[in-house]
């Protein structure tokens, strides 16, 4: 795992100097050395820019950029697979003078050109540099575990891992991107491609982008599609035939992500998809797995008792991490300059306690996210497939009145289920469904925080929403159209991508610790797409078939809870230890000089939580990132 970044400038002002100070926010990805590559053309200045964390190959042959015949490369990821394609090569006639897979991407791309990417098997962003057919290629993973910023303006191209790096640039012009303002304040995150900023974009999963430095214009094309795989007949084989082979398949993507030349860990919370990897992977070993678990007990985060059994069940070196709400709060000033574009999932605060203990021991550790959305294990789902036909029956008028009764009653005034997991939220969001119960429509309001009506009411000047994200998508054959496959499709591109991947990538990253997800192994996403939909979620058991394969190696006894999530009280955070900081931030000075938001409407808003009203917590928190994001990045330079 590094951090890269570079540029194209036609106007030849860019230098060395410059690529060194944009790679040099990047240390916390990359702390094992840093590497630079510039070259004066004639039509512009090319420079290539690289930190490195050591994971495979560790001698000076895995330096990078990294030079091939007339290519350049600076690469980050992993690709799992190298070695085999390596000896495909070999056998081609390709000679190797070192032992990492960034060498393997160049001799690949000399031999298959752009479509090399169809045989990688793994995590990355990687950036050639093609000398003599004056090109710049980039590429993105098929599931966008890494990240890849693009910057295009004024005869000035550039690119990076994360967008701190675009600031050092003197020519970089940060101008605030209305359009993503709004989308963050929905969905808690910059979704798609769009960034925070006006003139930067993200690379989408399965895509790669071919710049012409003779022309300076450049396209973007896909590579790999999520419904490709959707849009197929199920395979209906029988359902202890499909547990088999998904194991199989399982345990192969699972020890691709245990090849590493430096110590490796994983993140175990007691859940089926960390207790999937964790069991799969000790059972192939006599030595000990190094698993982690992160507690909270003071924030009411606490799965330690419950993965410490399955640690002790599975026997596995095991590492319990107790901290305090004092300790998880001393990480809240430090989001916004790892969280470099506004970023309001506040389980990145765990994540990021987890990544510095576990950095203490090990280099690697694996992260299973993906679960959820290829096996059906959000809770979202149940709303969709149990209570959408039931809803879609009652008459409008009774929907229209119930959803009004909803909106005089506080979530936090209801005896005994408002102590349910992440209630005021949920019982929000049932409000909304009321409305409008189409699936596309419920899809949106489980996703979004704000409806179109009340984002309007919030900003000062409403801009244009961007309706070609994947959350719009149409992609979905109707004759292969199910309400399941289509949300977990949808939730693959959208919340996977911008909210958990995000997450961690730059939890993980913070503490140079290099995050792999087991699950996002494409043969096993596009296995898993083409089952049936019953063989995920069950008569309301969501998860099915990975249950199954869980059980057979830790009792259902020991696994059977509710789901807990990653969540922390932000409601009696920001009404209590961080109300200074919500004041500081979110005034009426601060917010009227800005110019984006109706102060009005923030004040409502803050006073509603201070007065406890805890369903409204979650939209203060993402105004309070916002803010802080803002103080960071346009502000404090």
């Amino acid at each position: 795992m590094c951090g890269i970044a570079g540029f194209f400038d036609r106007n030849k002002f860019s230098s060395e100097s410059i690529l060194m100070n944009m790679i040099d926010t990047l240390i916390h990805r990359g702390p094992d050395g840093k590497g630079t590559f510039i070259n004066e053309e004639e039509i512009g200045t090319v420079g290539l820019g690289h930190r490195r964390l050591s994971i495979i190959d560790l001698t000076e042959t895995g330096t990078q950029p990294m030079n091939y015949n007339h290519l350049w490369i600076t690469f980050n990821g992993e690709i799992y697979n190298y070695q085999s394609i390596r000896k495909e090569l070999t056998q081609l006639g390709h000679k190797f003078y070192g032992n990492s897979d960034t060498e393997v991407i160049l001799h690949a791309y000399e031999e298959w050109g752009v479509s090399c990417a169809n045989r990688f098997n793994g995590m990355y962003a990687f950036v050639i540099y093609d000398s003599k057919a004056k090109k710049i290629i980039a590429f993105r993973d098929r599931a966008g575990v890494k990240p890849f910023f693009y910057y295009w303006n004024d005869g000035l191209f550039m690119f990076s891992s994360e967008l701190k790096a675009f600031h050092e640039h003197p020519n970089f012009k940060k101008i605030i991107n209305t359009s993503a303002v709004a989308h963050f304040i929905q969905y808690g995150n910059v979704p798609g491609h769009l960034s925070i900023f006006q003139n930067v974009h993200k690379l989408r999963p399965g895509h790669y982008l071919e710049f012409d430095l003779k022309t300076f214009s450049f396209e973007t094309q896909q590579y790999w599609n999520i419904y490709s795989f959707y849009n197929k007949k199920k395979l209906f084989l029988p359902f202890d035939e499909a547990s088999i082979e998904t194991e199989n398949r399982m345990k192969k993507a699972f020890e691709y992500r245990m090849v590493s030349d430096v110590p490796v860990g994983v993140f175990l919370s007691g859940g089926y998809d960390s207790t999937s990897v964790t069991a799969l992977l000790q059972k192939e070993r006599t030595e000990k797995l190094k698993t982690f678990t992160i507690a909270v007990p003071d924030a009411g985060l606490n799965e330690a008792p419950f993965a410490k059994e399955i640690a002790n069940f599975l026997g596995t070196d095991h590492t319990e991490i107790y901290c305090s709400v004092d300790e998880a709060l001393e990480l809240i000033p430090n989001l916004p300059f790892y969280y470099d574009e506004p970023f309001a999932d506040s389980s990145a605060i765990p994540t990021m306690l987890v990544s510095k203990y576990a950095r203490q021991q090990v280099t690697v550790a694996l992260s299973a996210d993906g679960g959820d959305e290829l096996f059906a294990g959000y809770n979202r789902y149940d709303y969709l497939i149990r209570f959408g036909q039931k809803i879609n029956k009652l008459p409008k008028f009774v929907r229209k009145s119930a959803a009004l009764i909803m909106e005089t009653i506080p979530a936090d005034s209801l005896p005994i289920i408002r102590k349910k997991y992440n209630f005021p939220q949920r019982y929000d969001k049932i409000k909304t469904i009321l409305k409008d119960s189409s699936n596309e429509s419920i899809m949106l309001s489980l996703s979004q925080q704000y409806t179109q009506e009340r984002l309007q009411l919030l900003l000062i000047d409403f801009p244009h929403l961007e309706k070609d994200l994947a959350y719009y998508s149409k992609e979905m054959k109707r004759e292969f159209y199910s309400p399941l496959s289509f949300m977990m499709a949808i939730d693959f591109q959208t919340y996977m991508v911008d909210d958990v991947l995000q997450k961690v990538d730059r939890a993980t990253m913070a503490f140079s610790l290099e995050g792999r997800e087991p699950f996002l192994d494409p043969e096993l996403i596009d296995w898993v797409a083409q089952l049936p939909d019953d063989y995920k979620y069950f008569k309301g058991t969501k998860k099915r078939l990975l249950k199954e394969i869980v059980h057979k190696y830790v009792p259902k006894e020991m696994m059977d809870r509710p789901k807990m999530g990653f969540a922390i009280p932000i409601a009696d955070w920001l009404s209590k230890e961080l109300k200074p900081i919500v004041n500081a931030y979110i005034n009426e000075d601060c917010i009227k000089s800005q110019g984006i938001f109706n102060w009005k409407s923030i004040e409502r808003l803050k006073l509603n939580v201070f007065s406890g009203k805890k369903e409204y917590a979650q939209k203060l928190w993402y105004i309070l990132m916002f803010q802080m994001w803002y103080e960071r990045w346009m502000i404090e330079q």
